[in-house]
């Protein structure tokens, strides 16, 4: 440990300066381990299973190692106060020798040996140094079970969420299975390392009364019956702890699960002017359920410091009055000196078994929880049969079901799919059409064992890609999203960007595709995320494709582009299995087949040609909704035409086993573009090893992707400190300090007094002036006991209560006022674990840890003060001592905090990386990559092992050193004391109290420096939340003296004056020089390609970005000049990613609660969800699951819709906002919207053309400038137009704008 600590000291340590985790200390190794033991409890016959014996059997050899090694520590400091007792018996018979007459016939005094002293010092110093040896070592081994425990359990949830149903993943928040991981992990870590304490702390009771016996005989049975009569009064506080804790848990799950809420959408909390009405109900949950809960767990725990801290004043004070009761032999200093020291030693059991206790019953609320967890009911496995298939043919049946009949929640009463009856063959288009809510998306989960199968059968034969209706993007590179996993291979590569369309995106980006994305793809577009999505199923190149809606983010002539080059008759995929779940009728008519789904049914199915035929429901909206039939028919032809000649057969399948080098040395041009797309084997892509993964992982954890969590290097500062004593309350602080300060000097009177007694007793002969000794003895015992209750009541209820909730709501506050930029950039679970780990430090911790600091500092202070009173050449020895605990200290200092921080920031891509997988977890099974997420996971997990060994070994390092001076300060009192004794200079007395403290002084420095290491630690949760709360706000909230008049904006009128912006202060420029004049109750459509700066306009509006040029005016008014709020709150969006909350349906609709029921309802009505919500349990009650997963995303969408019309504001802007729905529900929408927003400015942000024809001028974005602006028949007029050129690749004509 040494040279490390050296390096630590001469430089800030760094990643690359650790040392390599051993094999059996590997996240892999240690879940392993625990699984095995988890099954084994899991099959057990009887009762439940228990998580406690798996991980005692997983974990728990060394703790018998480290249970004899404790034995053996107390046992040994037991022996101190028998030595004690030794020295005092010499130093008396030395009194004696001084004092008698010498003897006659000797002719001079006899006096003891003068060695028998020194000889008693060194066993003294030989025990102390035995025992810190054994108590280093036992503490060792506790630290690394806890270690082991924490990596285990935390693999063990990430591999159990893996595979959670639906059922029990619906029941819990992403924030509730994070906090399983953060705080319940680590109250089981802090118990691996003192519950030996639970018997030890028992032992130790028990080794003091025998010695206490021996001592004084059967007067100690008084302490005994008192600590009998304790014991019961204890538990029934522990009990009452462990209640408050359940419910301080629950409430601290609710809190974290609004926090996540928040975080997830908090692009749209910030649009709809939101973030009052979010703060009030997380201030609810903070305010009125925690920090209450909180109050009376500090008065619980103050009165739990109050039963066990008086136990040894009552012990000590029933002893010494029954003694000197009952025996004849008087209380001297060789009697007081060694009891007080075995009541000091019986006072750290005391006071330690109420911590344990504590950390005991919050542990078994873990347990608790972790077991319901790791219990809760799974994907049901034989869902779906997976059979290999590797030489399929053209025309073979991959995807088959049969009589399927499928549902989300097993408590659902109907199924969501009937009678599914479906086959997809290779080298088949199957498409699937239907309303919002029909059952499309359940039908892709169902064939992907998503949903629970209740009857018939599901066979997939070959590989799977899914590409989801909300695309899952993780945080890391463009280039890392595509590849998922597979080995990265050039030239199929630029093909997949290529036909997913990309390249000119990718061009766009600063580092292409190495450029790093945020979380959930924050800085990416709706449309550049569905495509990244796609390149990612396509460059898998698997056997079977579910695509659920892939074209709804994509403007037209983009999914025109996907359609041919990728999903269509001569796409990239027309050799596999494709189900194609969309809503773009247009492309439905080149399908091998297609399904209609109503209410869970498949109503209708056929081919183009079939549905045609038949005239029904399918046929109306194939005919209404795509080109004319005619034109559609005779394209069909062709392209079967085409297909025919095209697509290969088996045989040419087997030839192109080519590599990619050789088909690019062949000459892949452009001209050869259709030709290769629709090769029919596309060699299966090859996935990375484990092992491979995990390097990269390991690597990217020393170079984190990111801005790297906020690390300061150094010490942490003072400023954090005295932030903190303000947060706290100064006047509290000083009480706190002034009780604690008397409390150690009552307990110094105390001792002083019993010398004093001691000496008054050897020179009567007996125990004289009973009542006036004890009385006084005991006052000094009760004002002991009174002080520290009213210290902890001080430190708990006034001053960390206080500052956790001033810190917290600095940091939230902070976060709502964080412009957008800042959660692009920072993953959700980096903040969640501020919010959650560090919040629970504050809250709990700290108290606990600042409590125990300043008790051991005045420990030690009243320590040296006495043994300098009573020995001034003790001071001799102190001072270089002194300076030798410095140097070991700064030593220590410089490298256990960067330790500590390493730790820190290595735990955050934990958490980060298990937010993000929750999110993903369809994507992550359908590709079957769990392994994969798996061994990504345990390299994150191994990778913060590798910072949390060295930094508990380091507090062993010290301790040893420390302790050793401890050792010394024993060895140089007792010889001092010795000498002092041979030369006439101090009394037995004296002796006693120098000893009884010195005897002490090695536990207290251990501690000093302990509690010093833990508040740093813990400091580093005051500098994270302090440093959030620093963060830099976006534009003021409300400015009360630029408030717009109330009716504002009365018209509508939106003005851009030469209007530049930037996503960030150094980037390019996204919309450039843009003038518009839109007038009062314009309709106007704003089209483009994928990144023309559509939606960047939206956030423009907003004010999500600010700008770099120019200014927008609404009605007049400048809004660079408005409050945010002001601005915001009086504009109406319906964006792009319908973005829902957990609660009612009340509360998504109107978080302010400001709108009646009846008005509410009537949004409902003209959305066309009325019916939905009607038929909910509750009705506007009715519970929304959290990111409102238990709707589908087109009802999500219309949920938003309803928002608008309840928010009856001048202007409206609609970002891609029908996307995600059916064309005919889409048509109802614009007749909606036509109706009741008829006299508002609309700004409609659109992919289908169709959407935006009948607006008053279209807007036609491209690279950010405003291309065109005009009528749309004036823009189809003109052939050389962009408009043109986009109506006519989505099959729009001008008569179709003309009717």
């Amino acid at each position: 440990m040494t040279p490390l600590m050296v390096k630590g000291y001469r430089k800030f340590l760094e990643e690359d300066d650790l040392w390599a985790l051993r094999p059996s200390d590997k996240g892999e190794t240690l879940s392993r381990v625990l699984e095995t033991e988890w099954g084994k409890e899991k099959r057990k016959p009887r009762g439940r299973p228990s998580l406690s014996l798996a991980l005692l059997r997983a974990y728990g050899g060394p703790m018998i190692t480290a249970a004899g090694l404790k034995m053996l520590q107390d046992c040994l400091s037991y022996a101190q106060p028998q030595m004690l007792r030794l020295l005092l018996q010499y130093v008396n018979t030395w009194e004696e020798a001084r004092t008698s007459a010498p003897h006659p016939e000797q002719g001079e005094d006899v006096k003891p040996d003068p060695y028998r002293g020194y000889l008693i010092a060194l066993c003294m110093f030989g025990v102390a140094v035995t025992q810190t040896m054994c108590l280093h070592q036992y503490f060792q081994r506790c630290f690394e079970v806890g270690m082991r425990v924490r990596a285990g359990l935390v693999a063990t949830i990430y591999k159990k969420a893996l595979v959670l149903s639906n059922d029990e993943r619906g029941a819990r928040a992403t924030g509730d299975i994070v906090n399983l991981q953060s705080v319940d992990v680590m109250r089981l870590q802090d118990l691996c390392t003192y519950a030996q304490i639970l018997w030890s702390g028992p032992f130790q009771i028990i080794l003091a009364f025998i010695s206490l016996y021996n001592l004084m005989g059967w007067s100690m049975l008084s302490g005994v019956a008192i600590i009998i009569v304790f014991i019961p009064l204890n538990t029934l506080v522990a009990r009452y702890q462990k209640k408050l804790q359940q419910r301080q848990m629950a409430n601290k799950d609710a809190r974290t699960r609004l926090m996540s809420e928040i975080l997830a959408n908090i692009r749209s909390i910030k649009l709809y002017a939101w973030e009052y009405a979010f703060g009030r109900r997380l201030r609810d949950i903070r305010e009125e359920r925690e920090v209450r809960m909180l109050m009376k767990i500090g008065i619980v725990n103050a009165a739990s410091v109050l039963l066990w801290g008086s136990v040894p004043v009552l012990v000590s004070f029933a002893t010494f009055t029954i003694y000197v009761l009952t025996s004849d032999k008087p209380l001297t200093s060789d009697i007081i000196f060694p009891a007080i020291s075995l009541f000091s030693l019986l006072q750290f059991p005391m006071a330690m078994f109420a911590s344990v206790i504590t950390s005991f019953v919050e542990a078994s609320v873990a347990i608790g929880r972790l077991e319901s967890f790791l219990s809760g009911t799974e994907l049901q496995t034989d869902a779906v049969k997976l059979e290999p298939f590797p030489t399929a043919a053209q025309g073979d049946t991959l995807v088959s079901v049969r009589d399927g009949e499928f549902k989300w929640s097993s408590s659902q009463n109907e199924p969501t799919l009937l009678n599914v009856d479906l086959e997809l063959r290779k080298g088949e288009l199957v498409s699937v059409v239907g309303r919002v809510g029909s059952g499309k998306s359940s039908l892709a989960a169902a064939v992907l064992g998503e949903m629970i199968k209740t009857e018939g059968t599901v066979v997939l034969r070959g590989s799977v890609a899914f590409a989801p209706q909300q695309p899952w993007i993780m945080g890391g590179t463009v280039r890392e999203n595509i590849t998922f996993g597979h080995r990265y291979e050039h030239a199929f590569y630029q093909e997949t960007i290529e036909a997913c369309g990309l390249r000119e995106d990718l061009a766009i980006l600063s580092e292409g595709d190495l450029t790093a994305v945020g979380e959930r793809g924050v800085s990416l577009s709706g449309g550049q995320k569905a495509r990244i999505s796609l390149a990612r199923a396509v460059y898998s190149r698997a056997d079977i494709f579910i695509l659920d809606d892939p074209l709804s983010a994509v403007d037209a002539h983009v999914g025109r582009h996907i359609f041919d080059h990728v999903i269509g008759p001569q796409g990239l995929l027309a050799s596999k299995a494709r189900l194609l779940i969309t809503n773009a009728i247009p492309f439905v008519q080149q399908s091998d087949n297609i399904l209609m789904i109503r209410n869970g049914v498949i109503v209708e199915r056929g081919t183009f040609r079939q549905v045609m035929a038949a005239r029904s429901d399918l046929y109306r909206l194939l005919n209404e909704f795509g080109k004319m039939k005619a034109q559609s028919v005779r394209r069909v032809e062709e392209e079967e035409l085409e297909t025919e000649t095209i697509v290969p057969d088996a045989e040419e399948d087997e030839e192109s086993d080519e590599t990619m080098a050789e088909k690019e040395a062949r000459g892949f041009g452009k001209e050869n573009f259709s030709r290769r797309f629709s090769r029919a084997t596309l060699r299966r892509a090859s996935v990375l090893s484990t092992g491979e993964r995990k390097r990269e992982i390991m690597e990217v954890s020393k170079a984190s992707m990111s801005s790297k969590e906020i690390r300061a290097v150094g010490s942490v500062g003072a400023k954090v400190y005295t932030e903190y004593l303000k947060a706290c309350s100064i006047p509290g602080f000083i009480g706190f300090f002034v009780a604690m300060c008397l409390m150690q000097a009552a307990q110094v009177g105390q001792n002083l007094w019993l010398k004093a007694w001691g000496e008054h007793n050897l020179c009567s002969g007996d125990n004289g002036d009973k009542g006036f000794y004890l009385g006084i003895f005991f006052a000094f015992g009760l004002s002991f006991c009174v002080l520290s209750f009213l210290s902890s009541i001080l430190l708990w209820c006034f001053c960390t209560l206080r500052a956790a909730v001033k810190l917290h709501e600095n940091m939230f506050q902070a976060l709502m006022r964080s412009p957008m930029s800042f959660f692009e950039t920072v993953p959700v679970g980096r903040i969640l674990n501020v919010a959650s780990r560090d919040v629970a430090v504050v809250d709990e911790s700290l108290a606990r840890v600042f409590s125990s600091a300043f008790r051991t500092f005045a420990s030690v202070f009243s320590t040296i003060l006495v043994l300098a009173v009573s020995s001034p050449p003790f001071l001799l020895f102190v001072i270089p001592m002194f300076f030798v605990y410095r140097q070991i200290q700064r030593y220590y200092l410089a490298s256990s905090r960067e330790l500590k921080r390493l730790d820190a920031v290595s735990r955050s891509p934990v958490f980060a990386s298990f937010q993000e997988t929750l999110g993903g977890l369809p994507s992550i099974r359908a590709f079957r990559q769990q392994k994969r997420f798996i061994a990504e996971n345990e390299a994150r997990v191994d990778a913060n092992q590798q910072a949390y060994f060295p930094s508990f070994t380091c507090n062993r390092w010290l301790a040893v050193r420390l302790e050793f001076l401890g050792s010394c300060i024993i060895l140089i009192s007792a010889v001092l004391a010795t000498w002092s004794v041979i030369t006439g200079r101090v009394s037995a007395g004296l002796v006693g109290l120098m000893m009884s403290y010195a005897t002490s002084v090695t536990g207290s420095l251990n501690w000093m420096v302990r509690s010093a290491t833990e508040i740093e630690t813990n400091a580093v949760s005051i500098e994270r939340l302090e440093q959030y709360a620093a963060l830099e706000p976006e534009a003021p909230y409300e400015l009360p003296e630029k408030t717009p008049e109330p009716a504002w904006p009365e018209h509508g009128r939106i003005q851009f004056e030469h209007y530049s912006t930037r996503y960030r202060k150094d980037g390019n420029l996204v919309l450039k020089d843009v003038v518009l004049d839109i007038q009062p109750g314009e309709k106007i459509g704003i089209v483009g390609r994928t990144g023309a700066g559509k939606s960047t306009m939206t956030l423009a509006l907003y004010r999500i970005i600010e700008p770099a040029e120019g200014t927008i005016f609404i009605d007049g008014v400048d809004i660079i000049k408005l409050g945010l709020y002001d601005l915001r709150s009086r504009l109406s969006i319906i964006p792009q990613d319908p973005q829902l909350f957990e609660g009612s349906v009340r509360q998504n609709l109107d978080p302010e609660g400001i709108y009646e029921d009846s008005r509410i309802w009537s949004a409902l009505e003209s959305v066309q969800l009325s019916d939905f919500i009607g038929q909910m349990e509750g009705k506007l009650d009715a519970r929304v699951s959290e990111s409102g997963s238990n709707m589908s995303i087109g009802q999500r969408q219309l949920v938003c819709l309803a928002r608008a019309l309840l928010k009856d504001t001048k202007i409206l802007v609609m970002d891609e906002a029908t996307a995600a729905v059916d064309v005919e529900s889409d048509a109802h929408i614009q007749q909606v919207i036509r109706q009741e927003f008829a006299a508002r400015t609309i700004l409609t942000i659109a992919h289908r053309l169709n959407t935006v024809m009948d607006s008053t001028r279209i807007l036609v974005m491209k690279e950010g400038r405003v291309a065109e602006f005009a009528a749309p028949e004036e823009l189809l007029q003109n052939k050389d137009s962009l408009f043109y050129g986009l109506a006519k690749e989505a099959g729009i004509r001008q008569d179709k704008t003309e009717n």
